[in-house]
Formats: C-alpha cells, structure tokens, sequence
C-alpha cells in the first residue's frame, strides 16, 4: 500500500562507521523512517562499501526498515542471506541480471520488497514488463558508486512520467528517489510523486539530524 507521508530514508553510506551504533540511534531520534544500504561490490560500481557483516551489525542495533540497494553484479546471491537480517526493501540494477521475473520472484518469496533501480540514463521503458511485478522502483538521482554528488534535474520529470504510468496501469508501487538530495530539491521531488526520499551527505553533513529530516520532509 502506499504510504500516509513521504518517508526518509538516510543513507549509511555517509555516517561514521566507527561509531555506527551510535549513528543509527541518533537516526532513529531524529525521525528517520527507514535506513538505507549502499550495497557496492567494485565491479558493477566504482567503488566497494560493505557486505553482509555490515549489515548484519546494522540489523542488530536497529527496528527500523533496512533498504538494500544493490549495485553488484550477481544480486541474486545476495536474497537468502539478507533475507535473514530481515531487510525489507531488497533493489537490483535488472541490466546485471539474466532473468529479472525469476530474481523479483524470489526476493518476494524470501519475505522482502522487491525494486528495480534505475541508473540516470536508462529510460524507464526498461521497467516495462517488470512494472506489475515490483513492490517499488528506485530512480537513482546521481550514477551510483559514490556519495556526494549533484543530483541530476532530468530525473524529477522521470520521476513525473513514472507516476503517471504507475496511475495508468492501477498498480500499487512506491519510488524511491537517491542521490544528491537536499531540502531544496526534496519538495519538488515529492511534489513529481516520490514516496521515500534517501539522503546520505545532506543528512549526515548537517549538526542536526532531525532538522535535517524535516526539512527533506518541507516541515519546518
């Protein structure tokens, strides 16, 4: 179903691994609505975060939802055991895999939500056929691998056209929009129609996390 508000989702990627305990709560405090995972593997991305002991210890200091977004190249391989650390949000890049009913199927099946993610530059015709099977779509905002970077204007009208498909065909999805995301462009992103808005240098760069939450949520 989709959801009442707009939900905030911060980005691990940007917090103080070495106080990750301590990032997570101060998160909770600060209103946070889901925690989000920056799952990297250095082939598929440039770049190489965490895998499953980071999540694991993630699970173990939270009740939130955690988000998987991943952006390796055999995503498969990843539903089981992160279906284990409860993630409830699992996405994949459909490019990086054969068979994506088959991947969305068992994701499913493993008790999670499944998403597609979609780079900037690929054209939402790629969702086409997978649209009445995903529980949501990630439009990433930046081309991922990194945090930090200017968000891209063309994603918000990609944003828009999404919508209005997801309104044309009647189905029941939620999008999720990450990258480069700061109060000023968050209202325009909910205004186009995303329900979860991920946030990792603007949320963990500001000295007041839950200011910083609100106002991607435009409450002052």
């Amino acid at each position: 179903m989709q959801e009442s508000k707009v939900l905030i989702a911060p980005s691990l990627l940007s917090s103080d691994f070495s106080r990750l305990a301590e990032e997570i709560s101060a998160l909770e405090t600060a209103g946070a609505d889901i925690l989000h995972l920056d799952i990297m593997d250095g082939h598929y991305v440039p770049n190489l975060t965490f895998g499953f002991v980071i999540a694991q210890s993630v699970a173990k200091h939270t009740k939130l939802p955690l988000d998987a977004h991943l952006m390796v190249t055999n995503p498969a391989d990843y539903v089981e055991r992160l279906a284990k650390l409860s993630i409830r949000y699992f996405s994949f890049h459909p490019e990086t895999v054969f068979h994506p009913h088959r991947l969305i199927a068992a994701i499913r099946e493993h008790g999670m939500k499944a998403g597609a993610a979609l780079n900037p530059g690929s054209p939402l015709g790629v969702l086409d056929e997978l649209l009445p099977e995903l529980d949501f779509v990630l439009l990433m905002s930046v081309n991922p691998g990194y945090s930090g970077q200017n968000f891209v204007p063309a994603v918000k009208e990609k944003v828009v056209n999404l919508k209005n498909k997801i309104r044309d065909l009647n189905l029941n999805l939620l999008i999720e929009v990450d990258g480069g995301i700061n109060d000023k462009i968050a209202p325009e992103l909910i205004k186009a129609g995303a329900d979860i808005i991920v946030s990792a240098s603007y949320i963990f760069n500001h000295s007041d996390y839950a200011a910083a939450i609100r106002s991607l949520r435009h409450v002052q």
